[in-house]
């Protein structure tokens, strides 16, 4: 029997890690989940956590599964890149997505988008293996449950999505354009933002609830991707998730526009954009198909699976014709020191 840790940095990764988690148990095998914060709120009763260090490594897991970018080098079981999202050019690739920080055993990539230069990564540093799996957090968005947000009346819903990062954030901009179409009733809203967003912009946009407009605060956007016609939204990931839908998108002064997107640069434009955006324009649905397979073809909802089975090709193989890791002293000091664990 395997055993499988979930290292969770940050709220969103919650979604990420489930479906996996559901795959692990599938297996008969067993799931448990470290938390860098208090998990108490969002972890659910049937879910197994382990409270520190030493419960870790008396647990012994095979395997840790990561969707950020840093694990514990001293927590047993190799370490395993799931991704928190796709590339999306929010920084330079070097600093962003492809950045190797010497951590990991084993990236389990999302596509053709990124596969190739993590191989080439994997051939020039040598310390780790790449697998193209596909990404867990989207298996649920494949299947018939769960079901779609609930949604009242009959109109178009149109989903508000918003990064966080203030220089790429629309928040600020179309505050009044999504209150003006929210009041003229054409379309039903759903608005949820990044839970690193400031509280105010939160409070701003909460506050236009009523009988057109929800807001949601969620670690789960996936069943809200599932009941929208189509996404506004301005840089994240959020983007490239809901286009594997085959639905269309509308970006505020995204950072690098693309054809499979409607970007316009005021927000007096939004309107316009959305109502062409409802019409599926032939061109951009194209555009967004050929996207879609790019950056994830799997369309079964089995990613998790796949990760498991490269998970035990790697423990089968073990360091057998990879070079040793990197040190990373600094990185191992600054883990011990974030985990508040000295000893060996």
């Amino acid at each position: 029997m395997r055993r499988y840790l979930l290292f969770v940095s940050q709220l969103y990764s919650l979604s990420i890690l489930r479906p996996l988690q559901e795959a692990v148990r599938a297996r008969g095998d067993e799931v448990a989940w470290f938390c860098e914060w208090d998990e108490d709120e969002f972890l659910r009763r049937n879910e197994r956590v382990l409270e520190d260090v030493a419960a870790v490594k008396a647990y012994a897991p095979d395997a840790v599964l990561v969707p950020g970018n840093w694990v514990p080098p001293l927590f047993p079981g190799i370490k395993v890149e799931v991704f928190h999202g796709f590339s999306v050019a929010k920084r330079s690739l070097e600093r962003g997505h492809f950045r190797i920080r010497g951590f990991f055993d084993l990236y389990c990539t999302q596509g053709p988008d990124t596969t190739p230069r993590f191989e080439r990564l994997a051939r020039e540093h040598g310390h780790f293996r790449v697998r193209e799996t596909g990404w867990p957090k989207v298996d649920p968005l494949f299947r018939a449950e769960p079901a779609p947000f609930p949604v009242r009346g009959g109109r178009p819903v149109v989903l508000y999505a918003s990064t966080f990062t203030p220089r790429l954030t629309s928040t600020t901009h179309l505050f009044e354009a999504v209150k003006r179409m929210s009041e003229g009733g054409r379309w039903q809203w759903l608005v949820t933002f990044h839970p690193k967003m400031p509280r105010d912009i939160v409070d701003r946009y909460r506050a236009l609830e009523g009988p057109n407009l929800k807001f949601v605060e969620t670690d789960d956007i996936i069943p809200l991707y599932k009941a929208a016609d189509v996404l506004l939204c301005d840089t994240s990931s959020a983007i490239s998730e809901f286009l594997l839908q085959h639905r269309p998108v509308v970006t505020f002064r995204n950072r690098r526009p693309q054809r499979y997107m409607i970007d316009v640069a005021e927000p007096e434009a939004v309107e316009p954009a959305l109502e062409r955006a409802l019409t599926r324009p032939p061109e951009i649905m194209e555009a967004i198909r050929r996207y879609a397979e790019h950056i994830h073809p799997y369309r079964d909802g089995r990613s998790s699976e796949r990760v498991l089975d490269a998970v035990e090709e790697s423990l089968a193989l073990g360091r057998e014709g990879l070079r040793r890791k990197p040190l990373n002293l600094w990185r191992r000091w600054q883990a011990r020191r974030k985990l508040g664990y000295y000893g060996i």
